[in-house]
């Protein structure tokens, strides 16, 4: 069997730090920002994203974990943090990748049921 390798580390880091210079361009004038990993895999990205967003800015950086059934993405998303917390904040909303794109769109659906400043994605 091989053993198919995407990115190496070193392009994996480079994209995390593209990623969180884009969300900090974006969000700069921002106090808050909200960086919810879809469990499992988008939430070690989210934390990777937040960790350098952390190191490069002076916003304050909210992780959460964004918890979906990705074989029916009917039933509740489930989300780690209060409501109150992401209301009228900037919500970035973190996948590792991206196949039908459903697992996003029920997500971003949960979101919008709250008011956002905006809800952004960011997927490896």
């Amino acid at each position: 069997m091989s053993n198919n390798c995407i990115l190496t580390a070193e392009q994996a880091e480079l994209s995390i730090r593209r990623i969180a210079y884009q969300i900090y361009e974006l969000n700069g004038k921002e106090s808050t920002v909200i960086i919810a990993g879809i469990m499992t895999n988008g939430n070690k990205l989210a934390e990777a994203i937040a960790t350098k967003l952390k190191s490069i800015s002076d916003l304050k950086v909210i992780n959460c974990q964004v918890h979906l059934d990705k074989k029916n993405p009917r039933n509740p998303v489930k989300i780690s943090l209060d409501e109150s917390t992401y209301k009228n904040k900037s919500v970035i909303i973190v996948d590792d990748v991206l196949h039908s794109g459903s697992t996003l769109i029920y997500t971003v659906c949960h979101f919008l049921q709250v008011p956002l400043k905006q809800c952004k994605v960011a997927v490896m």
